[in-house]
Formats: structure tokens, sequence, C-alpha cells
């Protein structure tokens, strides 16, 4: 099953990286676009700072700067990249991240540590589950989302990072350094003869082609094949498209699965199943609450609206916009909002959010599970 990722690059290369390079071209910016007024305030900016500024500023400073602006006058998912920050999104998609190695999720308001990855910082510093985060590096996380608290929390290798979590009514101070972290984005077991229980962390680029993978090899295992399938998407923050997408299609015959529209009337893109059920239409569910977001809301309102999977849980974290890399000119690029993503009922994902069928409030994870199981065993009308 191929990758299946579409960018929106084409919509926005010529613009986003014609000014971009323009900008990086020689004494001047945006040497391309010289009749555009705004242009020439910025090019006129930048001749103020370096001949008056208290302080002499290297031009790949300004540059960096100006972009950092821009950028932040957009929305809170675009972004200038630097060539480190650049380096670890490519890694954090391969699964290769500098982090601690920690699962966290929302647990009654609290931050909180859901799993703790074997071998990893935290796990040797005595981090456990259940542990609440609420500062980093001293700052307070109040008010603070999930995602941006786990962007937080990632940084270089070898760069050293300070938490502060709450146990059992008690406060105490942990001091880690961030180390690499492998993750392995595809995890399943058995729940009981014939029904499966798979985990998906992230989407990763090869995400989709293991959890394919994944299936096969629980059919083979298994006398009766799988008769039941529980997808776990809880705390998964998204990450590629294509995984999604190519996640989405195990349970799908061919047909519209997600679509992408960037600004009105220029570019339509739908994302369609194409290899057929792999599961040959075993009943499915899918667990999701509020750190669920982007290719987890992708898979779990494709199979939703399809009717192919019962979703149960909390209403997901409602990130439905399209971030596009573009690379500019000395490993560096921008991570730029290009479009909405649309369900296959028409919807939109943006602050909307997936909203589960079944709706679970128990704290205890073993309780979700075991509902999810008995409602793909067919106990469904007893327990909503």
């Amino acid at each position: 099953m191929g990758l299946r990722f579409v960018t929106l690059f084409g919509i926005v290369a010529s613009i986003v990286t014609g000014i971009a390079l323009g900008i990086l071209g020689y004494r001047g910016w945006f040497d391309g676009v010289k009749s555009s007024r705004q242009a020439d305030v910025i090019e006129q900016a930048a001749t103020y700072i370096r001949a008056n500024y208290v302080d002499e500023i290297e031009d790949g400073q300004l540059v960096a700067d100006a972009l950092r602006g821009m950028l932040n006058g957009l929305d809170g998912y675009s972004k200038y990249l630097d060539r480190d920050a650049y380096e670890r999104l490519q890694a954090d998609t391969a699964g290769r991240f500098g982090g601690i190695g920690i699962e966290l999720g929302l647990r009654d308001g609290y931050f909180t540590v859901v799993e703790t990855l074997e071998n990893a910082p935290a796990a040797r510093a005595g981090m456990a589950a259940g542990d609440r985060l609420i500062a980093l590096d001293g700052e307070s996380l109040k008010g603070k989302k999930l995602l941006d608290v786990i962007e937080l929390i990632r940084g270089p290798r070898g760069s050293d990072v300070n938490l502060t979590l709450i146990r059992s009514g008690g406060r105490f101070e942990v001091g880690l350094t961030r180390a690499r972290i492998d993750i392995e984005s595809v995890r399943a077991r058995w729940l009981e003869p014939g029904y499966a229980y798979v985990r998906i962390s992230r989407f990763q680029k090869d995400t989709g082609n293991e959890f394919a993978d994944t299936v096969r090899a629980l059919g083979r295992e298994s006398d009766i094949g799988i008769a039941g399938l529980v997808l776990d998407l809880r705390n998964n923050p998204g990450g590629v498209l294509g995984a999604s997408v190519d996640t989405a299609d195990v349970f799908l015959e061919p047909g519209l699965l997600i679509c992408t529209e960037s600004r009105p009337g220029i570019q339509r893109l739908e994302h369609r199943a194409l290899t057929g059920d792999l599961l040959n239409g075993a009943p499915s569910a899918v667990l999701i609450n509020e750190g669920s977001a982007s290719g987890s809301e992708i898979v779990a309102s494709a199979l939703q609206d399809h009717g192919r999977a019962t979703v149960l849980g909390l209403k997901s974290y409602g990130k439905g916009s399209v971030q596009s890399v573009l690379p500019l000119a000395g490993e560096r690029a921008l991570k730029l909002t290009t479009g909405y993503y649309y369900r296959p009922g028409g919807g939109s994902l943006h602050a909307s959010g997936v909203v589960p069928e079944v709706r679970m409030d128990s704290t205890d994870d073993g309780a979700w599970v075991e509902r999810a199981l008995q409602i793909v065993k067919g106990e469904v009308l007893a327990l909503r």
C-alpha cells in the first residue's frame, strides 16, 4: 500500500519560496517583487536596522527574525523552521526525536503521564504513569494546550529540561537530559481469541504500511481470523497525513476518505481508500480522547462516516488544518497552514473534532478497552 501523502506544495511554493529566496538574495529583500510597496518598506526597515541599530546584526539573523515575524502573525500552527528545527521535524516523522520518553494525556484537567518508555530518561528518573506535570523549566503550564506541552517537552538531544510534577498530592522536581527516542508507532495484542487490540501512538511515515502488515499477521495467527478489532488512538497527536490515510484504508472499501481544501476556488484534494477492507467487514471500535488530534481525527471521522467502526471515548482535540512543509535555502523550511480537512460526510474537523457515539468518563484505562471489546462483540445496544 503506497504512501499517498499529497502536499499542497504546488499551490504555495511559487509564492512562498519565491518570496523567501528573494529575502536571501544579495543586497536586498524580495528582489523578485520590487514593484511591491510593502516589500520596499521591509527593505527600507532592514536598511535602517543595519545602519543604525546600536549593535551590529548579521543579515542571517535579520532574515530569520523577519520570517518568524511573518509566520507568528498567521495561526498557531504555521512556523519558521531553522536548520535544527527542520532536522527535528524530519526525525519526528521517522519516529526518531529528542525527548524524555513519556506519553502525555489530559486527566481531570491535568497533563498526566500515561506511559513511560522503557530505558528512556523519564523511566530511569523514576517517573511513572499517573504523575501530573504542572510546570516546565519553572514555567507554569496552566492554560496551555496538550499539543503545545508535548512540543515543549521535546527538544534537541543532549539538552536539559526540568519538570515539576505532582504525585499522591506531593510536589517534586525532576531534571532530565533529552535523548533520542525511537517510537514504535504500532503495537498489537489479542484481547481474547479472535479479538485484537491495536495501539497507534502517532502517525509516522511508515505507520500505515506497518498497520496493514500487523492486521495481516494477526489474521494469520488466528484460526478464525480477526473477528473484531479495537483501534486505540487516544493521545495520538497525528503526524504524517499519508500514514493516517493508509491506516483508514485498511478498514474501507474504495471511496472518499478525507478531503483537503485550500483557499476557496484554488484547489480541493480528495484522498480516497483504494485497497479494500483487509478486515473483511469485521466489527471495529475506535478509542479517542481530547489528546487525539489531526491524523487520529481523520481516521476516526472516516470510519465513523462510513459506518465502519463505533467511536467511543471523549470528543477529540479538533485540529483540522493542513500544514505543508516548504523547504527554503540553507536547509531551513516553512511549516505553513495551507488548508483544512473535511470529513467524508462534509463537515469540517477544524475546531469541531470528532464526537464519539459512546462517551467514556472512566479514568480506568482497562474499562475503556473492555467496553470497546463488548461493542465489537455485538453488545452495543446494552451499552449506549
